[in-house]
């Protein structure tokens, strides 16, 4: 009974990440259209859909590190989460109703009413793009917040996973269903309007759901007790002071403050970024890029390579006819991969408990490779059908072993996260750690104390401890020796680099797919790079550190 509680909390929790992913895949599936309609071309509306990523590359990192820092009194995420969910609704109400806000602002002038529709819906589609994207890594550090022990993690992930697949393969078929015919077509205005308000309506009550489950411990002090010379507590001023303090912790104030006073913080944190993450991000980075060129241009590939369909023929032609049929075909594959993500994200930490992180990691980026290079070289429908399916393992794999790896290397900084940039002092064959010599001066003149606490003044050490040298500090100052301080770093921060490849592996597509192509004038060349992107990410894999006893064990 407890275990099933459990769960459906888990299935709660995450009841917004399903909600958010609904809203970006039917959203971002139903835009092009639109742009189209609105008259923006071809080549510009591809450049429209990256004005998401972009930002997001830009904001995470700040956002993620902000959220370590917020001492908001409605905890550290749920501020976040709060201003980027209404940046989404936002949006979903702007897309829709784009033409007709435009109708409002123009004044009567056409060219104006135009112009307004297009910046219109360039602006709900960024900001929707940009919003559901970002609010995936304050929801990705809030299960970290509330579920610290390894298990627990895999187990939260792997119900994080499930719920953006299950949300995904939701999204994808919403915009396929007709529904002008309805009667809330008839009362909404139109096929548009009404998805949109579904979108809302969902939006909304995966919100609620998800902010009510969530319970973060208060970071704020409270007041202390009142002493002579100062107001009572039920007077005005005192009031005042509660109002001011309320007004500072408050969201919006703790989200300007934290991103302002941690810009040149992060910065750092960038630039030394501990080895175990530069691994696994590097990792990470080559396997989305080989899973999203898969995912941005498979429907492309299978109406024209796999049905020979031209998508620039005139409606109704045989060519066009072709290509429309293997576009449906090509969402069937997405819609499978899926339906398979959804399976391993609930089997996923069962195949941890049996085979291990690393088997399972590499495993499903093998098994992406083979079904690219299968799919590449296959002419049946059917088999690439299949294939695409299969894809879906490593989908569901890499939203789920790089976060609960994460977790545990933040759970257990003293072993993975030990400075690199390091100086070694021998004494008679002994090597002097961080955590042997550190000391700091007391408020006391002349008073030593040991940071590690330690009271009996001995200065302990081992032979088989790490080669680091100690960082010593006077009032929490350096005394002029390099090294990174990783104590410090919050798993936000890193959640936000995770998520940055994510997005830097849709960036990447977009800019390169188009030339390749071009050379090499076959669209086969969008599956063979999301194959070699698999190889090396395959690579990478193998020097990932799962445990503190080597890389790739």
């Amino acid at each position: 009974m407890t275990a099933w509680r459990s769960q459906w909390r888990l299935v709660l929790l995450n009841s917004l990440t399903c909600g958010l992913e609904i809203c970006v895949a039917a959203g971002i599936t139903y835009v092009p259209p639109l742009l189209l309609e609105a008259g923006v071309e071809e080549q510009y509306m591809t450049m429209v859909l990256g004005i998401g990523p972009v930002l997001g590359l830009v904001f995470i990192p700040l956002i993620g590190s902000a959220s370590d820092h917020c001492n908001s009194s409605y905890g550290r995420r749920r501020p976040f989460i709060w201003l980027l969910s209404l940046g989404v609704l936002l949006a979903l109400f702007i897309i829709p109703h784009a033409d007709v806000l435009a109708a409002n602002l123009s004044w009567g002038s056409t060219r104006r009413n135009q112009a307004l529709q297009v910046g219109l819906l360039i602006l709900g589609v960024g900001l929707l793009d940009f919003c559901g994207q970002v609010c995936f890594t304050p929801l990705e550090a809030l299960l970290s917040d509330l579920y610290r022990e390894r298990d627990d993690c895999g187990q939260a992930f792997a119900m994080f996973s499930f719920m953006v697949s299950l949300g995904g393969c939701v999204g994808y078929l919403l915009p396929a269903l007709d529904w002008s015919g309805g009667l809330l077509s008839f009362y909404l205005g139109g096929q548009a309007e009404c998805l949109f308000s579904l979108l809302i309506l969902i939006f909304m009550v995966s919100m609620l759901v998800t902010m009510k489950v969530s319970e973060e411990p208060s970071s704020t002090l409270e007041p202390g007790p009142s002493e002579p010379g100062q107001c009572f507590p039920r007077s005005c001023c005192y009031l005042f002071q509660c109002k001011l303090r309320a007004l500072k912790s408050g969201p919006l104030m703790c989200l300007l403050r934290t991103c302002w006073s941690m810009t040149p913080a992060i910065y750092r944190s960038y630039c030394h970024v501990p080895h175990v993450m530069r691994q696994l991000c590097l990792a990470q980075l080559c396997s989305w890029m080989g899973v999203m060129s898969f995912m941005l241009f498979y429907t492309d590939f299978v109406g024209e390579g796999l049905y020979e369909g031209v998508p620039s023929a005139a409606p109704g032609t045989v060519l066009r006819q072709r290509y429309d049929e293997g576009i449906r075909m090509g969402s069937l594959g997405l819609f499978l991969q899926c339906a398979t993500s959804t399976f391993f994200s609930l089997v996923m930490s069962r195949l941890v408990c049996l085979f291990g992180s690393r088997t399972v990691y590499l495993s499903s980026m093998v098994c992406f490779t083979i079904s690219a290079l299968v799919i590449c070289l296959s002419k049946s429908v059917l088999l690439v059908t299949a294939m695409s399916a299969l894809t879906g393992f490593a989908y569901a794999t890499l939203q789920t072993l790089p976060y609960t790896l994460t977790c545990h290397y933040h759970k257990e900084k003293e072993v993975y996260m030990q400075n690199s940039k390091t100086k070694k002092t021998h004494s008679n064959g002994c090597t002097i750690t961080r955590d042997s010599v550190c000391l700091i001066l007391d408020n006391g003149p002349g008073d030593l104390n040991h940071k590690s606490g330690i009271s009996n003044g001995h200065v302990p050490y081992s032979r088989d401890e790490p080669d680091n040298y100690p960082s010593l500090h006077q009032n929490g100052a350096p005394l002029g020796l390099e090294s990174e301080d990783f104590e410090k770093r919050g798993v936000g921060l890193d959640f936000a680099i995770l998520d940055s490849t994510f997005l830097l592996s849709q960036v990447f597509p977009t800019l390169f797919m188009g030339m390749i192509v071009q050379f090499t004038e076959s669209v086969t060349a969008y599956i063979a790079s999301s194959a070699i992107f698999g190889a090396i990410g395959i690579y990478f894999a193998t020097h990932i550190i799962f445990d503190q006893r080597a890389p790739g064990s």
